[in-house]
């Protein structure tokens, strides 16, 4: 079921806000929304909205059976990668960088948000269909600019069933089948990053893909292999950003 609303300051604190008011929230339940006041992407950061952009969320009930919650973002993140190819038609140059963005090239095109509340977590999507937000330090795009004509509600409708397919599938435990999907739909390995840690120190190395987990690995020009857990990471040269 797709719920669409006019204006709303943002469609993960409105699931929340009724998670946290005891109100049922079922899996396959979206919140749509025509703009937002109040739009957020990870770390705090402010996304702007544009109208005839997609700004969804939905939610996922964890079960005791399920693997680490902290992989929904990478299994979101290949459902939002098909859901670009199949209202495209196919789209040159896309590419999912961890933990949460779907790029063209070096420029960010869609964003994910997770945010958990007790056993459900608040899966909040954002896809610039018909306009690039202007991001002062970051490269933005939108399939308008490539002359393409997505409808939201026709987006929305793919993006629902692409999701519902593969969370099954995360349910079911086949967790390790779409982690390879993700890394088919990765920057190539052995690509020059960047990270920030927690406290802000910039790393540098290539990437190395994710383990078992949905962590991000590093190589280091030592030879080593670092654990991400968290930060932003930026193809060096580029002005993509982990937003």
């Amino acid at each position: 079921m797709i719920e669409t609303i006019a204006d709303i300051p943002s469609t993960n604190g409105e699931l929340l806000a009724r998670l946290g008011r005891g109100e049922p929230v079922s899996e396959g339940q979206w919140l749509v929304a025509d703009r937002q006041s109040a739009g957020r992407g990870r770390a705090g950061r402010v996304w702007s909205d544009g109208f005839g952009n997609f700004m969804g969320s939905t939610v996922v009930r964890l079960r005791t059976s399920d693997p680490l919650a902290q992989t929904l973002a990478l299994v979101a993140g290949v459902a939002v990668h098909e859901a670009v190819v199949e209202a495209t038609g196919g789209l040159a140059g896309l590419k999912l960088k961890w933990p949460n963005d779907l790029l063209v090239g070096d420029a960010k095109l869609a964003g994910i948000l997770l945010e958990r509340q007790g056993d459900a977590v608040v899966v909040g999507i954002g896809v610039n269909l018909a306009q690039a937000p202007d991001v002062p330090g970051r490269a933005t795009a939108s399939l308008a600019g490539f002359g393409m004509t997505v409808p939201r509600d026709d987006f929305a409708a793919i993006l629902a069933e692409r999701f519902a397919d593969a969370l099954i599938r995360w349910h079911l435990g086949e967790w390790a089948v779409l982690r390879t999907q993700w890394l088919a739909r990765a920057m190539p390995t052995g690509t020059l990053v960047s990270v920030k840690d927690r406290d802000q120190c910039e790393i540098m190395g290539a990437f190395g893909g994710i383990d078992d987990d949905g962590v991000a690995l590093l190589r280091l020009a030592n030879g080593t292999v670092r654990a991400i857990h968290a930060g932003d990471i930026e193809m060096v040269g580029s002005h993509a950003s982990g937003g």
